[in-house]
């Protein structure tokens, strides 16, 4: 097997090496974006069995489309840098994996729209991270249209108003079941309390990453990516204590350390009133909170958009979603449009 190194980094060489000549004076960018565990960086010599190899995209004018793939298919070597440059996997027939296309046509696949012709508040909702993770993070080789770097930045992270909205909603998701570690402790029902403790440990994590203004991965990737955040340093051990903890004393004091953490940074940031990020009983009930819907009101009223205020706070559509075969899946995500008309 040859040496591995990065996707992104055998896609680079492999464009400026292999594709770019073949490209020549026509007017095009490259990438490696879309799916795939390089794009993310998260990519190991595990990957190299599955749907891993040379493979990038080229953009260009849709006049050019074609004579660039014709040229790209017939002048491409058999292997670059020891690995085949036609490959399989699946129910993947073996073929090059170099995707010639105009920009536009890239966008309506993988985001169900173009966000160059204007993105509305429900246009962002609708749009699942993991697929603006995908076109903001992989890497850029070549951006000779001009277009691929200022698209990326406008899709960096969302507007104030979705983002402080979100951010209120996933408050929301914390607010709901908080005190149900305890409740269900209380009544002998320990499988019931690791369950709600291991559920809101995600929601926590997802927060952090809302707060950090960073886009979350999907599941298998969610616990590498959020080792990055800065939140990790003071969090993590607690959320791993909280998934760990054989008693509901043990892990009631874990999961109060990482909320009133959370609270903290979310104070940190300025964009609310400052709350008290002390834990207290739920309703003289023998169980701690944060009343995390103190934090939840306070986001809804700094939202300015007439009608995101006007909305339930359900959040975006992998706030309230957790289906694979829609998250994965424009067209499905795209449905879900529905679930912000007027009740």
């Amino acid at each position: 097997m040859p040496e591995f190194l990065s996707g992104l980094d055998l896609a680079r060489g492999f464009y400026e090496e292999a594709i770019a000549p073949l490209v020549g004076d026509v007017p095009h960018s490259a990438a490696l974006l879309g799916w795939g565990s390089e794009v993310l960086g998260f990519d190991s010599e595990r990957s190299t069995d599955h749907g891993w190899g040379p493979r990038l995209q080229v953009f260009v004018g849709l006049e050019d489309a074609h004579a660039v793939g014709e040229a790209i298919d017939s002048g491409l070597p058999e292997s670059y840098r020891g690995w085949p440059t036609r490959f399989g996997w699946d129910a993947v027939p073996v073929s090059h994996h170099v995707q010639v296309t105009p920009l536009g046509e890239w966008l309506e696949e993988q985001l169900g729209f173009d966000p160059r012709r204007g993105m509305s508040a429900r246009d962002w909702l609708v749009t699942p991270q993991q697929l603006l993770l995908e076109v903001t993070a992989g890497a850029v080789f070549h951006d000779g249209l001009g277009e691929l770097r200022p698209l990326r930045e406008s899709l960096r992270w969302y507007p104030d108003d979705v983002w402080v909205w979100m951010l209120g909603c996933q408050w929301r998701r914390l607010a709901q079941e908080e005190p149900f570690v305890g409740r269900t402790a209380e009544v002998g029902d320990e499988l019931g309390s690791r369950l709600v403790a291991a559920r809101l440990v995600r929601e926590i994590v997802r927060l952090c990453f809302l707060l950090e203004r960073r886009y979350a991965p999907y599941s298998k990737w969610l616990g590498s990516a959020f080792r990055s955040l800065d939140a990790y340093r003071s969090i993590g051990s607690s959320v791993s204590d909280a998934l760990a903890a054989a008693d509901f004393t043990t892990r009631q004091d874990a999961l109060t350390r990482a909320i009133e953490e959370l609270a903290r940074r979310h104070n940190a940031l300025g964009i609310t009133e400052q709350l008290d990020v002390n834990v207290r009983s739920f309703h003289g009930r023998p169980f701690l909170v944060l009343d995390s819907d103190r934090f939840v009101d306070a986001c809804l009223e700094r939202v300015e958009d007439p009608w995101l205020r006007s909305r339930p706070p359900i959040g975006a559509v992998d706030q309230f979603v957790d289906s694979t075969d829609v998250l994965s899946y424009p067209s499905r995500a795209r449905r879900a449009r529905t679930m912000y008309e007027s009740d």
